[in-house]
């Protein structure tokens, strides 16, 4: 059976509990891809987030900018991308979303559907999902060698 985790979430305040726990449950995982609909609380979610990694700053989402750089209290960069408005795939590489994501620091990326053709990476698959006012997410590695050869979640690389 694939490592899901699961949580429902009533109240935003929740959500850095969820975020805690996944931080936790995938310690080497710098990648995670948020899935949802509009509204969903994807980038709620990435606020909770970057305040546990020790981000000073003011998160917000970087729909037009397409990606935020932000600074932990130590200095190191997490950076937080926003596709939903990207043109193509090809965007990604003017971006050069290589260095981003293969830089070893946090990235928390919203709308990863429109990238998913350059998933070559692992990561951790977060997919929020509204139901009467609650919020269910799910999450598990995923991405080559996720699945299969690290099944349990905060497997060593």
């Amino acid at each position: 059976m694939d490592p899901f985790l699961s949580f429902r979430v009533e109240q935003e305040e929740e959500l850095e509990e969820v975020a805690g726990r996944l931080l936790r449950a995938f310690p080497h995982v710098r990648i995670f891809l948020l899935y949802g609909e509009l509204g969903a609380g994807k980038t709620t979610l990435v606020k909770a987030f970057c305040r546990l990694l020790g981000v000073p700053d003011m998160v917000g989402s970087p729909t037009y900018s397409l990606i935020n750089e932000y600074r932990r209290r130590d200095g190191e960069a997490v950076f937080h991308f926003d596709l939903y408005r990207l043109k193509g795939v090809a965007e990604m590489y003017d971006l050069g979303y290589e260095d981003y994501f293969f830089s070893g620091a946090y990235c928390f990326v919203e709308w990863p559907e429109r990238m998913e053709s350059l998933l070559a990476f692992r990561y951790c698959r977060v997919e929020i999902e509204e139901q009467a006012g609650v919020r269910i997410i799910r999450a598990n590695l995923a991405g080559p060698g996720g699945l299969r050869e690290h099944a349990r979640p905060g497997g060593t690389d």
